[in-house]
């Protein structure tokens, strides 16, 4: 096998670790009412199926980043593989709505495992000339998942039973654990391994978890709830104590350091608030188009079709480009667009043919697509090589933080609104959210504007 070759089968198996994880998420999100029937569960206990997956695989995902860093991200990488085949197969046997959501919390620990050390991989793999395109072309996983999870997992579910949609797992698990094994180079490094740092990572997994809790409840429990400011002010103190002490490690588990490079905690800043806008579309505009439109569910997933699509198709040219031009000008142009296309769409509050909402919708899909690919590959090219593991972890974090603070501020003013006009004024409602995560979108195009420009690989060489 030539070298290229072997490359792009690596990135493939790589690709499918990541497809898993997103698929599952999307198919279990719209087949949560029938699992609920099934193991005759209320709403309030279902619906932590998804959200103890979403707290537990943020909380751990910078320890398996740091893991892969010091063990080898192969190792750590397999191990994950290995683990989330074998757990999707326990959440296809849970014999009660408890277990799944235990087995869910485990299959998360080993989604973490693939999820923090894959672009690591990819990244130590690909020189920098073809960093971006790569990144790209592993990024069309994800929005395949989100494509195809809903259609998938009902017609699995009404052939075979919802069970099946985990099941799935086993032979597409099979396909790539063959794959990495064989042809995944060893990257465990040589000579005296520094000791993992177990408490830095029990006091960031604690203060994650916390305060993802709070902003995943607070909507529910109301944001000035007891409930909700003792854990906000938990995650607070935990965090500070989290910081001391890794200022005094000679090993930290978080390299502090990382983040005066002005080019990777811009572009995690930027990362955070561009998924939590991804977020808060997928929040807001089902109960618009459903509930403000009275349109199917069916019909509602076809107008949101339109965004993972127009991803799929624009994420490998924009990494290409950042490859090419540096990753300034794609992140920056690709923010801009977004906040053109969330203003565009917030126009729902009035009376609009469906095509006026799927032209911004498809807008937006192009704004998160010219963004991504290139501020991924910006953010890890600006990491140490010895440290991608957990730069992949920060940025891994950072997204799945970001899904629940988008969600958190979309719900809040979308309830609030509701609340205030009454409940007949959905598209009001939606409407004034999708203008307040526009301004989370201009807040990352103004981080990514400010960043310095990095050289890229053909500039240095042209130069030199």
């Amino acid at each position: 096998m030539t070298r290229n070759r072997r490359l792009y089968v690596v990135l493939f198996s790589v690709a499918l670790g990541e497809f898993m994880p997103a698929l599952d998420g999307s198919i279990t999100a719209m087949l949560l009412p029938e699992i609920s029937r099934a193991l005759h569960a209320d709403v309030a206990t279902i619906e932590w199926v998804n959200s103890l997956f979403v707290l537990v695989v943020s909380g751990v995902l910078l320890v398996f980043g740091r893991l892969g860093d010091l063990r080898g991200h192969k190792d750590v990488y397999l191990c994950g593989y290995v683990g989330f085949v074998a757990t999707s197969v326990m959440c296809g046997l849970a014999p009660s709505a408890i277990w799944l959501i235990i087995f869910r919390a485990l299959q998360a620990v080993t989604a973490a495992m693939l999820l923090a050390n894959a672009m690591a991989i990819i990244t130590a793999l690909f020189p920098p000339t073809e960093r971006g395109h790569a990144l790209g072309m592993m990024s069309i996983s994800v929005y395949l998942a989100l494509s195809i999870g809903g259609p998938l997992g009902g017609l699995l579910a009404s052939l075979f039973g919802w069970r099946s949609v985990f099941f799935i797992n086993l032979p597409i698990g099979a396909v790539g654990i063959w794959l990495a094994h064989r042809l995944i180079p060893r990257d465990r490094p040589e000579g005296k391994v520094p000791r993992f740092d177990v408490l830095g990572g029990s006091l960031f997994f604690c203060g994650l978890f916390a305060l993802l809790l709070a902003l995943n409840q607070a909507y529910a429990w109301g944001w000035t709830s007891a409930p909700t400011l003792a854990l906000i002010a938990g995650a607070v103190v935990l965090f500070g104590v989290f910081i001391l002490v890794e200022r005094r490690r000679p090993a930290p588990m978080l390299d502090l350091t990382l983040f005066q490079n002005r080019v990777f905690s811009g572009s995690v800043f930027a990362a955070m608030m561009n998924y939590g806008c991804n977020a808060a579309i997928f929040f807001v505009l089902p109960f618009y188009l459903v509930s403000g439109r009275n349109l199917s569910t069916a019909q509602g997933g076809l107008v949101l079709l339109c965004l993972p699509i127009v991803m799929m198709c624009i994420a490998p040219v924009a990494g290409t480009l950042s490859d090419r031009l540096g990753s300034r000008k794609p992140t920056v142009f690709g923010m801009a667009v977004l906040v053109i296309g969330l203003l565009l769409l917030s126009r729902v509050a009035q009376p609009i043919p469906l095509w006026q909402v799927a032209l911004p919708l498809s807008l937006c899909g192009l704004g998160f697509a010219s963004f991504i690919s290139p501020n991924n590959s910006r953010l890890l090219g600006a990491a140490p090589s010895h440290r991608r593991g957990i730069a992949t972890g920060v940025l891994a974090a950072a997204r799945n933080t970001g899904f629940v603070l988008g969600i958190g501020i979309a719900g809040a003013v979308y309830t609030t609104v509701l609340h205030r006009t009454g409940p007949d004024t959905v598209p009001l409602a939606a409407s004034v959210s999708l203008k307040t995560v526009a301004l989370l979108a201009a807040l990352a195009a103004i981080t990514s504007w400010m960043e310095p420009e990095v050289p890229n690989e053909r500039s240095r060489s042209a130069s030199a």
